[in-house]
C-alpha cells in the first residue's frame, strides 16, 4: 500500500478532494471517494477541524481521529474483523495544535448498509443477514472489541456467494476489553426501533451464547426502547431549540 502514498499526498495537499474524487458524504466530516492511476478506488475521510480543547488534546494527550481510526482497523484486520482495508492516516498541526486530519482506506462496493435492514424489511434475504451480522456482532465481543458506534450505517454489507459478508465504518470509537453479558447486549440497542428484529437478534444471539432467549430479548429490547427514548428526546429538544428542521 505505500506505493500509494504519493498520489494520496497529491489530493490531500491540494485541497480539492470535493473536485477531484465523488462526494460520499459532506455533513460534519467530508468522506471522498476516488480512483488512482492504477485503478484502486479508495476514500478519503477528511475530518472537521477541532475545537481549540481538541486541538491542543489531539497533540499532546490523545492520538486523533484518524490515527485511531486507521490503529483500529489494523487491529480488526489481525483478528479477522470485516473493515474496509487500512492504507494511511495523515495528521497536519498549527501552532496550537492538531489542524486536519485524514484516514485513508480501500473503497468496498457494497450491496447493502444494516440501515437497509431498518428501512427496507421486504430485503431478499432479510432475516438470513439479520442472523448473520449477529453472528458478526458476537465474533466482535469475543474478540474483547466494543464497538461505541454500532449504529445502522456504520456497517458495510456485501453479498458473497450464499452468505454475507460485513465491514465496520467510521470506528475511531472502540475499546478493547473483555465484556460483560449486559455491554455485549447493549451494544445492539442503536441499531433498530423495530422490535421483530431485536427478537429475531435476541433468538440467533441466545442459539450462540446458550442463554434463555426470555433473558435476552428482555435486555436487549429494554436497552433499545431506552435508546429510542433518549435518541426522540434529544431531537424535540433541538427542534424546541430551533437546533433542528
Amino acid at each position: 500500500m505505500k506505493k500509494f502514498i504519493p498520489e494520496i499526498e497529491t489530493l490531500i495537499t491540494s485541497e480539492q478532494l470535493r473536485e477531484k474524487g465523488k462526494t460520499l458524504q459532506d455533513r460534519r466530516n467530508l468522506i471522498t471517494r476516488h480512483i488512482l492511476f492504477d485503478g484502486t478506488e479508495i476514500v478519503i475521510k477528511s475530518f472537521k477541524i477541532p475545537n481549540l480543547i481538541n486541538k491542543i488534546a489531539y497533540r499532546y494527550f490523545r492520538k486523533s481521529k484518524a490515527r485511531r481510526s486507521y490503529e483500529h482497523a489494523q487491529k480488526l484486520q489481525e483478528v479477522g474483523i470485516g473493515t474496509p482495508k487500512p492504507i494511511y492516516y495523515k495528521e497536519e498541526f498549527d501552532v496550537v495544535g492538531l489542524a486536519h486530519s485524514y484516514y485513508v482506506c480501500k473503497f468496498i462496493k457494497a450491496d447493502y448498509t444494516y440501515r437497509d435492514l431498518v428501512e427496507e424489511q421486504e430485503l431478499p434475504d432479510h432475516e438470513k443477514i439479520l442472523r448473520q451480522f449477529v453472528h458478526f456482532t458476537h465474533s466482535l465481543h469475543e474478540n474483547n472489541i466494543l464497538f461505541k458506534d454500532h449504529s445502522p450505517g456504520n456497517t458495510l454489507i456485501e453479498k458473497q456467494g450464499d452468505n454475507y459478508h460485513f465491514y465496520l465504518v467510521d470506528i475511531n470509537r472502540m475499546e478493547f476489553k473483555t465484556l460483560s453479558f449486559e455491554e455485549r447486549i447493549k451494544n445492539f440497542s442503536r441499531l433498530t426501533p423495530h422490535e421483530d428484529m431485536v427478537a429475531t437478534m435476541s433468538d440467533e444471539y441466545a442459539k450462540i451464547t446458550g442463554e434463555p432467549y426470555e433473558k435476552v430479548f428482555e435486555l436487549m429490547w429494554k436497552l433499545t426502547s431506552k435508546f429510542q427514548e433518549k435518541y426522540y428526546r434529544k431531537i424535540r429538544w433541538k427542534k424546541k431549540l430551533g437546533l433542528k428542521k
